[in-house]
């Protein structure tokens, strides 16, 4: 009868030591997580990931369009009490030039087929506070990722108040 236990015990230990693994859909998935503001006027935003067959990042090699980006990200200032998608920055100069918030995250997982999750960050660069608009201070930011199977993400906001 203790013989009995004592598999039973030892049966019931391995048995919850295999667990299987997890698997999640092959369309990424992400959730906003943290904006951090930075030493000089930089931004870090985190956001956590999961990917069922972990074709998340790009090769160096993939520069050509559409692998010159994975991670979009779309600004907007409150403007009037109204969020407005802004595309271009006034210079002090008083030019216009394009903004582009948008990022290559490296590959994340070299083995095939792995379902993979975690965190990544993007750090934006000074251009992103160096906004000259009177709008500038409340601003939403909007963003998702592509795979390698040009699979999108859902898309997640966040809104700063930067002043």
């Amino acid at each position: 009868m203790k013989k009995m236990i004592c598999f039973g015990i030892v049966l019931l230990v391995f048995l919850c030591a295999c667990k299987k693994p997890v698997r999640y859909s092959v369309i990424p998935k992400i959730r906003f997580i943290s904006f951090e503001k930075l030493q000089q006027e930089k931004g870090k935003l985190t956001f956590y990931f999961q990917d069922g067959d972990g074709d998340i990042g790009l090769d160096d090699w993939q520069t050509m369009p559409p692998y010159n980006y994975n991670f979009f990200c779309s600004y907007y200032e409150k403007q009037n009490g109204v969020f407005v998608k802004v595309d271009s920055i006034l210079d002090p100069k008083g030019e216009m030039y394009p903004f582009n918030l948008n990022a290559r995250i490296p590959r994340l997982s070299t083995l095939p087929e792995e379902s993979i999750d975690g965190e990544i960050a993007i750090v934006f660069s000074p251009s992103y506070f160096d906004s000259f608009s009177p709008y500038s201070d409340t601003v939403s930011l909007e963003f998702y990722i592509l795979d390698r199977q040009l699979n999108k993400s859902n898309v997640e906001q966040v809104t700063i108040i930067r002043k």
